[in-house]
């Protein structure tokens, strides 16, 4: 009888303990199946942060590639971003790390949207500047051309006016003239007769030039190319002149006939032929003409 009892005691005993392992069993598969699936919750967290923390870098470099000059600020950031992937790469896969990471992230995440709003607005500042530089650019190559067209006209201007500056002649005439005793001049085209080469013309009025002393230069040229008269020379910046005569004149700012004498070497002695009278002011040639003596 007792045996019964204790057998019966067994069973009762086993078939507890194997409900107990069963029960733990059933347990244990449940707790490491629930681990395992926070496990790969936990994974697919880390690899979304990793994910946001990669576009927030690339943003970041967007930036930065944008400008000649990088932003000090934002290497900083772009730094710091790539730190925080680096040590997430590496980390625990567990609730506090990635809750960490979180929030760094978030943190992160509110100083790059003020950095590149600073970027965008001194990118537009920027990109004004270089406008407004590009605009004074243009305007001051326009004004030194403008400067340079105005210097080439004043030059010109001023050429213009000092070449006009100067006394002309107008009715340049030469002939032949004999001389009586009492003074008189009687005009010939005979070479031996003439006693003396008389050059007449009219100083042209010129209201560049003004009132004073003024000279001007006689050349007389003979059929045998001679310069008759005084012959001598007179030099202005690298031309040499040679001249009959020198015409000295007061002007006085109003039309002034001259006349003036020119002989030969010897006293009468012209050869017949075509004669040539020129009339200089310094270097320049201010009139021309010719007359024959036969």
């Amino acid at each position: 009888m007792e045996d019964n009892k204790s057998n019966t005691g067994l069973k009762v005993g086993l078939g507890i303990a194997l409900v107990l392992f069963l029960a733990t069993g059933f347990y244990t598969m449940n707790l490491y199946n629930s681990s395992k699936k926070v496990q790969n919750e936990l994974t697919e967290e880390k690899q979304l942060v990793m994910n946001d923390l990669n576009a927030m870098a690339k943003q970041y470099d967007d930036a930065i590639g944008e400008n000649e000059v990088s932003n000090a600020n934002l290497v900083e950031a772009r730094g710091r971003i790539q730190g925080l992937i680096d040590s997430l790469k590496i980390s625990e896969t567990n609730v506090k790390s990635l809750w960490r990471y979180k929030r760094k992230y978030q943190s992160l995440q509110k100083e790059m949207d003020v950095l590149l709003a600073q970027n965008d607005s001194l990118r537009v500042e920027n990109s004004y500047l270089a406008t407004s530089l590009d605009s004074t650019r243009v305007r001051l190559e326009e004004r030194t051309i403008f400067t340079d067209s105005l210097l080439v006209q004043n030059n010109a201007l001023a050429e213009v006016v000092e070449n006009a500056a100067i006394l002309n002649t107008v009715g340049l005439k030469g002939f032949g003239v004999i001389e009586r005793t009492s003074g008189k001049l009687i005009p010939t085209e005979r070479a031996s007769r003439t006693d003396k080469i008389r050059v007449c013309f009219t100083v042209a009025k010129n209201a560049l030039v003004q009132a004073g002393d003024e000279e001007l230069y006689v050349q007389v040229i003979d059929p045998k190319n001679n310069i008759l008269g005084l012959n001598e020379q007179v030099t202005f910046d690298e031309k040499t002149l040679n001249y009959s005569i020198i015409s000295k004149f007061n002007y006085e700012n109003a039309s002034l006939n001259i006349c003036e004498f020119v002989t030969s070497k010897g006293q009468g002695d012209f050869e017949k032929g075509r004669y040539v009278v020129n009339v200089f002011n310094e270097k320049d040639l201010v009139s021309s003409s010719e007359f024959t003596l036969k």
